[in-house]
């Protein structure tokens, strides 16, 4: 029983503070400390998120808005290993899986807080940048081959939502590949509860992003979707 309300604890902490971090929308935040008085949501694409920034005000708010959705995710992750790795002491369970599974949920609840915020009626971005962060922070093999795929889907597309479906479904595979074979058959210290734990997370950030590239999906197959452009722009007249 002990146990359980630990569990439960841990669980319910972790949520909490990572759904707090993620509703934290910087593009929005950033965006308005430029001088636009006109909502991100209603410029460009529609998305609160760091390309749309690049797109329709510039460089150096859509760098700034990268970064801080980055951060942000970094320490829901780092939250969540902390969390669980105080609360969940269950000793038939490797401290390791606990830790790992304590940070996979903050980067899920972060990112859906970043699609979700709640201090902005609910509407947010894709949760790309934070998916990028969750990755990095957890598994910096597996964000290379992510890195890759992004890169080179952008590379011969000039379209950063092909790079980030491209990612979304290498995510899940990367993760299989390199925990089941590498980390489980070749590491004694590396439980399959962890390869479960890992896939299964991965997989369902993957659902996620892609899902919230519906649209992003419709306009590449009808040959619409904008390409970017990293030349500087100015911010349009207000």
């Amino acid at each position: 029983m002990e146990n359980l309300q630990s569990i439960i604890l841990a669980i319910v902490l972790t949520a909490l503070v990572a759904y707090l971090l993620g509703s934290v929308n910087s593009s929005i935040l950033i965006t308005r400390m430029f001088g636009q008085k006109t909502d991100i949501r209603q410029m460009g694409s529609g998305n609160a998120g760091a390309t749309n920034v690049l797109r329709s005000v510039g460089r150096l708010p859509a760098a700034l808005t990268f970064i801080f959705d980055f951060l942000k995710c970094v320490l829901a992750v780092l939250a969540g290993r902390a969390i669980f790795g105080y609360f969940f002491q269950i000793p038939a369970i490797s401290p390791m899986v606990i830790e790992q599974t304590g940070a996979y949920i903050a980067g899920i609840v972060c990112i859906l807080g970043h699609i979700y915020p709640l201090y902005f009626g609910f509407r947010g971005g894709k949760g790309v940048v934070t998916s990028i962060a969750m990755i990095m922070i957890i598994d910096w093999r597996v964000s290379l081959i992510v890195w890759a795929a992004f890169f080179l889907a952008v590379f011969c597309s000039k379209m950063i939502s092909l790079g980030s479906i491209c990612g979304a479904v290498t995510y899940p595979f990367a993760t299989f590949f390199l925990t089941f074979f590498y980390d489980f058959r070749s590491s004694a210290t590396v439980p399959l509860s962890y390869v479960m734990v890992a896939t299964v997370s991965s997989f369902i950030i993957g659902c996620i992003v892609i899902i919230k590239h519906r649209g992003n999906i419709k306009r590449i197959l009808d040959g619409t979707e904008k390409k970017v452009s990293l030349r500087s722009r100015k911010a349009p007249p207000q």
